[in-house]
């Protein structure tokens, strides 16, 4: 039986719970695998680039951002629904992935990592020797 690779668990899903704010999810959040690679899209309109703070301390992925709140002279509120200040999100990653490999792109409010599968986590074929032969075997024994 194969096994799916999962290197974020449930941590990340109570953090997410954490990171609700009373208008919704402060940094909603996308991911989903590619190939090799897995891909969070996480949504930051407004945030300045140069707050953006993408770290990795031991298994664990932390995404900060800072969007200040816009305060003119002589302004009046009527509505404000857009949260502001820093907002930080965490992933806990598992041993399957490619912790020096990961890369981020901020384009159009929406924040991209790319969090690649490691060499020793993918699959691969092992050969198996019967009578000196080598038979390759893909997930079921031959007889």
């Amino acid at each position: 039986m194969a096994r799916v690779l999962d290197p974020f668990g449930e941590l990340d899903r109570w953090f997410a719970d954490a990171a609700r704010t009373p208008g919704g999810v402060a940094m909603p959040m996308d991911l989903y695998r590619e190939g090799d690679v897995f891909i969070a899209r996480i949504d930051l309109p407004g945030v300045d680039p140069a707050s953006i703070d993408v770290d990795v301390d031991e298994r664990t992925l932390t995404v900060r951002a800072q969007r200040k709140a816009e305060a003119a002279e002589g302004q009046k509120w009527l509505v404000r629904e857009r949260p502001n200040g820093t907002f930080a999100r965490q992933l806990t990653l598992g041993y399957g992935v490619a912790l020096d490999q990961i890369s981020a792109e901020y384009v159009d409010g929406v924040l991209r990592l790319a969090i690649p599968v490691s060499e020793q986590a993918k699959p691969r074929k092992i050969s198996v020797t019967h009578g000196g032969e080598v038979t390759q075997i893909e997930g079921s024994v031959e007889a």
